[in-house]
């Protein structure tokens, strides 16, 4: 693969987990320590990091090197090109308690799925007023 192909990756990986995370180029540049031009050339695909950077972004979002330097969507583009589908695959292959709540809710009915979202959406208005 030519280096042109590993950047245009790399880039595509990189936005998917600042996505995920809801992170900004500052966010992670500051928590990187490097500059915001530095970090910006790497979202946009222009440069290639460093093995030692690529290390510290894949500690910094908990996930392997492997996720940030390969093409894993190969042959699944259509899905994974909708943000909200791959967010959502990205939170139950990563969060054993998210895949725990989609395990669950597998062969459930629908009413039963809506009563289950009214429920915790009413735990999250709960958790927010104590926090208040």
């Amino acid at each position: 693969m030519s280096d042109l192909g590993n950047k245009a990756i790399f880039s595509k990986n990189l936005k998917f987990y600042m996505n995920l995370y809801n992170k900004t180029r500052n966010d992670v540049a500051k928590a990187l320590g490097v500059s915001y031009t530095t970090f910006a050339s790497w979202e946009n695909g222009t440069n290639y990091p460093r093995i030692d950077k690529i290390e510290m972004l894949a500690n910094y979002f908990k996930v392997s090197k492997a996720d940030l330097i390969e093409n894993k969507y190969k042959g699944q583009e259509g899905y994974y090109d909708n943000p909200d589908a791959a967010e959502y695959a990205e939170m139950v292959r990563t969060n054993p308690e998210m895949k725990l709540l989609f395990s669950a809710a597998k062969d459930i009915s629908k009413e039963s799925m809506k009563k289950t979202y009214e429920y915790i959406k009413f735990l999250k208005s709960q958790e927010k007023g104590s926090n208040d």
